[in-house]
């Protein structure tokens, strides 16, 4: 009987190595299409497994072209540390393979996911592209844009005209969101954080910011009773925040420290290790 055990598990790790092998860039693209249709409970492991099927491919540009685009909605919602550091140990290793100058002496795209799946993500980033400049630069400016972000301060009315100053709420515990009823992640998270915000104490504030209008937000504002909607229609709040994507979501201590910065969507247990690392004891 051994033999035939032993046959049987080759025969299903040659199928298995067969199947990676047939994979193109073709139908890679195509289920990375597929991964914001999935229920949670299955996308953390589609990711890691399509990052599998990337890492199959062979160096060039159409392999780290996928391991970005993975990478990029690999962050929204929670698909497991394993999954999320396939996802970041493939796309170094494509970036290493396929190297990308330079952008106006700024750190290539590439450079700049890896080292926000390091900050933010707390992703192992190893190997030669740990030591390349480039990637380097990229964790310096993030760490930079942090410092400047924890100085900054900003007004913003609400729905009913009334002013908000993040300076003024100091000694309580403030999550700021950033915004957008057209953003997939944004919708996802924001019944996640309203949630969050009705179980909070009295001395966590929860401040969600949109550059949209008051119509615009309206059909969407009941189902997000517990949240404060800021707008900051010219701008100004995101552009000190350095918001370049969305959601994005900053966390401040009681001092009115940053305590934790998220750079997509979160789910309740993300959100709440945030306000954790912001003193919250839960």
């Amino acid at each position: 009987m051994k033999p035939v055990l032993a046959l049987t598990a080759a025969a299903l790790l040659f199928t298995a190595t067969a199947l990676h092998a047939q994979a193109t860039p073709d139908s890679i693209r195509k289920e990375i299409g597929t991964l914001r249709s999935l229920p949670e409970a299955e996308r953390g492991t589609r990711t890691g497994s399509i990052a599998k099927e990337i890492a199959t491919l062979p160096d060039g540009k159409p392999k780290l072209g996928l391991a970005l685009g993975l990478a990029h909605l690999s962050t929204e919602g929670d698909p497991g540390r394993d999954n999320l550091q396939a996802v970041t140990d493939t796309l170094a290793a494509a970036t290493n393979g396929f190297p990308v100058p330079e952008a106006n002496g700024k750190p290539a795209e590439p450079y700049n996911e890896l080292a926000t799946l390091a900050r933010y993500e707390e992703m192992k980033v190893s190997g030669p592209i740990a030591q390349n400049p480039q990637y380097i630069a990229a964790l310096d400016k993030l760490a930079k844009d942090d410092e400047e972000v924890s100085k900054q301060d900003f007004t913003a009315k609400d729905i009913k005209g009334k002013k908000w100053t993040l300076s003024q709420l100091r000694g309580k515990i403030v999550i700021v969101n950033f915004w957008a009823t057209w953003c997939p992640p944004c919708r996802m998270e924001l019944p996640a954080l309203d949630n969050i915000a009705d179980k909070l104490p009295n001395d966590v504030v929860v401040l969600a910011l949109t550059d949209e209008d008051s119509l615009k937000v309206q059909p969407i504002l009941s189902r997000i009773p517990h949240l404060t909607v800021l707008f900051d229609s010219d701008h100004k709040a995101a552009t000190k925040f350095k918001v370049n994507s969305l959601p994005k979501t900053f966390v401040f201590d009681r001092e009115g420290k940053l305590a934790a910065v998220a750079i997509d969507g979160r789910t309740p247990r993300q959100f709440v290790a945030m306000l954790k690392k912001a003193g919250l004891k839960l």
